[in-house]
């Protein structure tokens, strides 16, 4: 369901109810002798709260997982590529090098060119596929070389369809967002929660001060959470190139 659809089925639900308040008030009004019934106010406000809660919770376990999985993806290319670098002792002696420039290389171009890409979420370009091209066919070997090396040769390709996999899914974790969906419940719960604070809030003018401050700022403190996680690759709270620098110092 799109964004749109959402907004409109929720405006008619809340409308349809509006719509059934006033009936109900024009075709049973409340007696002279009745009192307001406060307990409904109350248990509306507080299962606003709770729903709100859910959405806030619901909220921070997606980014968290997302800039979690993001990490793990990153570890898991770096780690393989480290691997391949090793065993490239193993190879032909013509192919070491090539194969230890090209891997370097890599492990560059991701630090320096495509961490800012993501970043900012902008997509990447073919480069970083074709510099791990380059390195498939620097692992290849003769048919003249030795059984040794045609064992490291299929570890290395072993390896490299691990860098791949990783590389798959750090670039998908670089393109999820937060549902909008989402952001919009967060954004309207956020804002009933409080409105429920000032009509419905404690007598003592001074308690409710406080207690408005203090569950404004922590909502807001929230929302900024989920906005900083929300972006798995992010300077202050995403995943860093940390494990590619650590074994390649990019």
């Amino acid at each position: 369901m799109a964004l749109f659809e959402t907004l409109v089925v929720v405006l008619g639900v809340a409308f349809v109810a509006a719509l059934a308040v006033v009936v109900k008030t024009r075709l049973f009004p409340v007696g002279e002798d009745e009192e307001p019934r406060e307990d409904v106010a109350e248990y509306i406000a507080m299962m606003v709260s709770v729903l709100y809660a859910v959405v806030l919770g619901l909220c921070l376990v997606s980014v968290w997982d997302t800039r979690s999985s993001a990490a793990d993806h990153v570890q898991a290319e770096a780690s393989a590529l480290h691997q391949t670098y090793l065993l490239a002792d193993a190879l032909p002696a013509d192919r070491r090098q090539p194969l230890r420039d090209t891997a370097r290389s890599y492990a560059n171009h991701v630090v320096d060119v495509e961490w800012p890409a993501m970043a900012a979420r902008e997509p990447l370009d073919t480069s970083g596929w074709t510099l791990l091209e380059q390195l498939r066919r620097a692992s290849e070997v003769s048919d003249s070389d030795k059984v040794s090396e045609h064992i490291a040769a299929q570890e290395v390709l072993a390896q490299l369809g691990y860098v791949d996999d990783a590389r798959r899914g750090r670039e998908a974790a670089a393109q999820e967002r937060l549902s909008p969906v989402l952001w919009t419940g967060l954004l309207i719960g956020g804002a009933l929660t409080l409105a429920f604070m000032f009509l419905f809030g404690i007598k003592k003018s001074t308690t409710h001060v406080v207690m408005v401050m203090g569950l404004s700022g922590f909502i807001a403190f929230t929302v900024l959470l989920i906005h900083q996680l929300n972006s798995p690759f992010g300077e202050m709270l995403g995943a860093t190139p940390d494990a590619f620098v650590r074994y390649f110092g990019a």
